[in-house]
């Protein structure tokens, strides 16, 4: 049986150029022809797949008009959200702004809230809802688990608002609200010390002082229990870092300025608060924390 020199192929995608076939053997040669019955198989086949999925006009058209529909219910759905805001703006204006409007036009001039709050960012924690601050009692700042990086930590957004709100606006009362069921104290007591990275683990680490002393005292609680209390550690960490800043911890000395911390537990709507002893804090005894006039509200 004799065979040509070379095949000269179809020259499309799927097949190959010319194939020297002086070199292979039969067997080869046989395989040879039947790739390229196969390359050909393949070729028709995408090109049906293709065509297929091209569909008829009316397809086509079907196919747009689906498209359409669905961009037009997330269009829709978008100006429902944003139609319910209109409406509760519109309802804040009309009895709330109006109803007050002396009160909001001295607030238009300056602002004297008693208040600095540092709360989560979590949704389900907002302390105006929470508390009932209405507009000018709290400045506030909300992160992530509601931690304070040292002062040597260096300049971060929480520096710029507590030099703003305690140089500048004079607050009396600083406040730092932790939560039950906190995200980013979880990822503080889940984080492994692996070398990795993230802008979660860099920020939570702030508190690794809390998540330490939690450890010591919780080997034998579970995972949830651990969490929970290292929800309130945090907090009264936060208020030992707090006072890392120079001129807040001179305005505490001089009782010109609280730190309290507060605890509000979503699960059964209760909140805990409570007031940093200084005279009684021993910073360089371990770090003891003392805290005063503690209540509970539920």
């Amino acid at each position: 049986m004799a065979f040509p020199a070379s095949i000269s192929l179809p020259s499309d995608p799927f097949a190959s150029k010319l194939l020297p076939l002086s070199r292979i053997s039969v067997p080869a040669q046989i395989t040879v022809k039947i790739e390229l019955t196969q390359l050909i198989s393949l070729r028709r086949s995408k090109c049906s797949s293709l065509k297929a999925s091209m569909g008829s006009p009316g397809f086509t058209q079907q196919l747009n008009d689906k498209k359409l529909e669905t961009l037009a219910e997330v269009k829709d759905g978008r100006d429902d959200i944003f139609n319910d805001l209109k409406d509760r703006f519109l309802s804040f204006k009309k009895n709330v702004y109006m109803k007050n409007a002396e009160q909001f036009e001295s607030l238009a001039k300056v602002q004297v809230p008693k208040f600095m709050v540092i709360a989560c960012a979590d949704s389900r924690v907002c302390p105006s809802s929470i508390l009932g601050f209405q507009p000018g009692e709290a400045f506030t700042i909300r992160n992530i688990a509601n931690l304070v990086p040292t002062f040597e930590t260096g300049p971060t957004e929480v520096n710029a608002a507590l030099e703003f709100a305690v140089n500048t606006l004079l607050v009396e009362n600083i406040l730092v609200i932790g939560h039950s069921c906190c995200g980013g104290i979880r990822a503080l007591m889940g984080m492994e010390d692996d070398g990795t990275t993230g802008f979660i683990k860099s920020w939570v680490v702030n508190a690794k002082n809390a998540k330490v002393k939690t450890k010591a005292v919780t080997s034998n609680l579970d995972f949830d229990d651990q969490c929970k209390h290292c929800e309130k550690v945090s907090i009264n960490h936060t208020l030992v870092n707090l006072l890392s800043y120079p001129w807040i911890k001179e305005k505490v000395e001089k009782e010109e300025l609280s730190i309290h911390g507060g605890y509000y537990d979503f699960t059964d709507c209760s909140f805990e608060k409570w007031t940093l002893d200084y005279r009684g804090t021993k910073l360089e005894e371990n770090g003891r924390i003392a805290t005063k006039d503690k209540v509970f509200w539920s």
